[in-house]
Formats: structure tokens, sequence, C-alpha cells
């Protein structure tokens, strides 16, 4: 019960003591959270429904529409045999499936922990590249599509 003397203190069993302003902190950082905790649900939704949904056996997941129309695999071709084989533990195969996939599974992961760590603390997430990195981006995945389709680079086609 709040009485004339109640100056926003309330007794937690965990932590003693907290004021209103540690409430709000509290409250705060679980907002903060939800976020970046959300993404991870999906993720982890998605990885554990190819991870038993085998995109190796037909008929569970739609062709590649490019692969397709004209013979040519794109850089995401190979992307959920990739997540399968990652999901079950075989890193191999995973990269040879996709391996630009594959690396972007260790990616995603640096950068989730990094946006969490901000966002425990409070901080915002901002990932500003110069426009330099995004043409660098764009330069390895064409390139990596390129080689794939060639004889030579047979090794990167899934």
């Amino acid at each position: 019960m709040h009485g004339p003397h109640d100056h926003g203190f309330v007794l937690e069993r965990r932590t003693g003591w907290v004021g209103r302003a540690g409430r709000q902190n509290q409250a705060g950082r679980v907002r903060r959270l939800g976020t970046p905790l959300g993404i991870l649900a999906a993720v982890t939704g998605a990885f554990a429904y190819v991870g038993t949904v085998d995109p190796n056996e037909p008929g569970h997941y739609p062709v590649c529409p490019l692969l397709k129309l004209t013979g040519v695999f794109c850089p995401g071709c190979g992307g959920l045999r990739s997540a399968h084989a990652f999901i079950t533990g075989d890193l191999g195969a995973a990269l040879e499936a996709n391996a630009i996939a594959t690396a972007g599974y260790f990616l995603f992961a640096a950068v989730w922990v990094l946006w969490l760590v901000r966002a425990w603390r409070g901080k915002p997430l901002r990932i500003a590249l110069a426009p330099a990195w995004w043409w660098g981006v764009g330069a390895v995945l064409l390139v990596f599509t390129v080689v794939r389709n060639l004889p030579f680079g047979s090794a990167l086609a899934p």
C-alpha cells in the first residue's frame, strides 16, 4: 500500500531497494531488448523449420525462379541446403551448398550479438557503411554468381 511518505521506492526480492528510475530503466531495457530477441526468435524458428524439413528432398520448397527459367545459379541458390547443413552441424556441406550464405550466418551472429549488447547498454545499433563498402559487397556477390556458373567455378555451385 502506498502511503503519504511514498517516495517511489519498492522492495524487489532479488535486487533490494530500487527507485522509480531503476524500475523505469529495467522496463526500458526489456523494451530495448525486445526487437533483437524477436529477430533471434524468428531466425531460430526459420532455421528450426529448415533443419527439420530437408530441402534436399524434392517438393518441400519452391525452385529458384532464376534457375528454373535460365539455368543460372543466383547468389542465393543452395541457401536452404546450406542452412539445413549448418543447423545439422555439417559445416563442410553448408560451405559446399552456398559459401556466401554460410559466411552470412556468422556475420549475422556477430552483428546480432553487437546489437544485443548495445541494446542492453541503451545505445542504438548504427552500422553506417560508406558507399564503397556496399559497392564492394555487390561486387563480391556478382563475382561469386559469375564464377559459380563457369566450369572452373563449379566447386561454388550448389
